[in-house]
């Protein structure tokens, strides 16, 4: 999930080569997301005792931190699977959408920006469980630390508060360089979610000892 979305964020720029600017391009792209977007569904049905249990015991600050970054990938990918269904020239066409697109672009746009984040402080929360170490931490906190001067540089914060009207993707330096700059993104939201929910834990022990 966490490859389609990287390959996801690139719009159809990763298929330009194969397919130029053909009609397989934006396909492979709507092909790609519906399978996101079926992983998420399936993820959200494996987990289904956490919906459930929403509305069930008390909240706390670290269960209030859980619960709305895991919304936030929610809400997200709901306005994803809308947004590209009203923009889809391919699987979807045959619903012949003829107005919303101009609302679309906007609400697509906005969401994958804001999926990356939160996708990213989703994965902050169990980062522990697929990162053991400190030299493979480290690894990662050195890419985090990369991840603020490309965060900058990319420009993603434009995108986030629709101050960037139209997506553009620089592949200047290569498909390499764009990949690595975007795990680096998710790498320092990762690692900041990591060092909050370590603080609270700490808080929480202390408080309760």
């Amino acid at each position: 999930m966490t490859v389609l979305t990287l390959v996801l964020m690139g719009g159809n720029n990763f298929f330009y080569d194969a397919f130029g600017e053909s009609l397989e391009s934006g396909l492979v792209h709507e092909i790609l997301g519906m399978i996101l977007f079926v992983l998420w569904v399936v993820h959200l049905v494996l987990n289904r005792a956490w919906i459930k249990g929403l509305l069930k015991g008390k909240y706390n600050a670290l269960r209030i931190v859980r619960t709305v970054i895991n919304c936030g990938v929610i809400l997200c990918v709901l306005l994803l699977i809308v947004s590209g269904i009203i923009l889809s020239n391919h699987l979807f066409a045959w619903l012949e959408i003829e107005s919303g697109a101009s609302f679309a672009r906007a609400a697509h746009m906005l969401a994958s920006h804001w999926y990356l984040i939160f996708i990213s402080l989703h994965i902050g929360l169990h980062l522990s469980m697929f990162i053991r170490g400190k030299v493979a931490m480290g690894v990662v906190s050195a890419l985090g630390v990369y991840g603020v001067y490309t965060f900058i540089e990319r420009g993603l914060w434009k995108y986030m508060t629709l101050q960037q009207p139209f997506f553009s993707v620089d592949l200047e330096h290569g498909y390499l360089l764009f990949t690595l700059d975007y795990i680096a993104i998710m790498a320092l939201f990762a690692v900041v979610m990591q060092l909050v929910m370590q603080a609270l834990n700490r808080y929480f022990y202390i408080k309760n000892a």
